[in-house]
């Protein structure tokens, strides 16, 4: 077999095979057996016409397709390895010669992994901006740590006020019709959460257990009920319970509850701007590198094929059919709620895959540019991560993987170098 290469464009190519008529015969062996017993041939039974019959009452070609497909993985799969060709989508075949006894050609165009014409990489002028932890910031976050905390205690001895609990039954009439919707027995409230419709809550304000009152609102004009949009109706409301939020004081008791590490209010106060340092350093990590991958793959050039965009938004449908799966809901109910299709769905992420893809081919032409590859030591590191999550050591993780597990961990390392380099380079 002989293979000739052409480069059609920065993302296509064209391969020419001549296959020598040995090899076609092998195929058209193979496609006589499998379709031997599909055939009927006047005076023979089902399966034992020979060749030679079948081709005459049919055509000398009833075996060319079936006898190219039966050849052609083994042939195309030698020809991408000869020249090196990383395929994207499904080749198009178009054959120049056929038959027994001659020699096979045809040509194979197939997309590719697109060339990248790579801009300035380095040298970027992006500055890394870490947010300051102010005393501020760390009093909110012990605030928000003690509101998680407390609890709702009873009480008996004054009306509700604004920021209680209260626990109420209550039935919304229009007029003298109660509608649908409108009624529920013991129903916890927080007054002033804007939980209800605007004026509910602010009329249970100075009310006491016990007590019932009529409370008047009016629906808004885009309320989700057409029939009761824009009405003023009444409900008829009884107080059941009141409760205030107890917070805890902030002092060495509560610290002990809430760290493991800090026995003192001033050892709490260090360790939540610790955290809150650590947070602001990962925000800033993270939006640095995001605006050196933005601005890198900006000063790139690539002709993405279709197929490699189709790829990624199949993987994020199905990521996303998977999470929705985690959480019991089905893509299809999904798709009924939403009043969506999965095609517009696809086209609100389009652009999205497309970034992505961008990316991945940007990030892989600067690691080749750069000659970067990764060290045992650090595709170690990749595996460790994944074997932490399965709680096993790294040996027994290591001997599961198959080789192009064990590829894939070694390009994720790479890749991760890959990006610390950009990082390194960039301010």
């Amino acid at each position: 077999m002989t293979t000739t290469f052409e480069k059609l464009s920065s993302n296509k190519v064209k391969l020419g095979f001549v296959v020598e008529p040995e090899k076609f015969s092998e195929g058209l062996k193979t496609a006589y057996n499998k379709m031997k017993g599909r055939v009927s041939i006047p005076g023979f039974r089902r399966g034992k016409a020979p060749m030679k019959v079948i081709e005459n009452y049919y055509g000398e070609g009833v075996f060319y397709e079936d006898a190219l497909d039966a050849i052609f993985p083994e042939i195309y799969e030698a020809g991408l390895k000869e020249h090196d060709v990383d395929p994207v989508d499904r080749p198009e075949i178009t054959v120049d010669q056929i038959g027994r006894g001659k020699e096979l050609k045809f040509t194979v165009e197939v997309f590719v992994r697109p060339d990248v014409k790579l801009g300035d990489y380095t040298h970027l002028g992006i500055v890394k901006t870490v947010d300051e932890v102010t005393d501020d910031d760390v009093m909110a976050e012990i605030e928000r740590a003690r509101d998680r905390a407390s609890r709702w205690v009873e009480i008996n001895d004054r009306p509700a006020k604004l920021d209680d609990q209260v626990n109420i039954d209550y039935a919304g009439f229009d007029g003298d019709v109660q509608f649908d919707g409108g009624t529920a027995q013991n129903h916890d409230l927080i007054l002033g959460s804007g939980s209800f419709i605007p004026g509910f809550e602010d009329q249970l304000v100075g009310k006491s257990v016990g007590e019932a009152c009529d409370v008047n609102v009016t629906f808004p004009e885009d309320y989700h009920a057409k029939e009761l949009a824009g009405k003023p109706v009444v409900f008829k409301v009884k107080i059941n319970d009141i409760r205030e939020k107890e917070v805890p004081a902030l002092d060495d008791d509560f610290v002990k509850e809430a760290s493991e590490i800090a026995d003192t209010v001033d050892e709490y106060k260090a360790e939540i701007r610790a955290n809150l340092e650590k947070a602001a350093d990962s925000r800033a990590e993270n939006a640095f590198e995001n605006e050196v991958v933005e601005t890198i793959c900006e000063n790139a050039e690539t002709d993405i094929p279709a197929a490699m965009i189709e790829d990624q938004l199949d993987s994020t449908m199905r990521e996303m059919e998977m999470q929705m799966a985690y959480q019991g809901i089905r893509m299809d109910d999904y798709m009924k709620y939403t009043g969506q299709t999965r095609e517009q769905l696809r086209d609100m992420y389009r652009q999205q895959a497309t970034d992505q893809v961008k990316t991945r081919l940007v990030v892989d032409a600067i690691r080749k540019a750069e000659n970067i590859t990764a060290t045992d030591e650090e595709i170690d590191a990749e595996m460790q991560q994944y074997a932490d999550r399965r709680k096993q050591s790294l040996e027994d993780f290591k001997a599961s993987l198959t080789d192009a597990d064990k590829t894939g961990f070694a390009d994720a390392a790479a890749t991760r170098k890959t990006f610390e380099f950009l990082k390194a380079n960039a301010e």
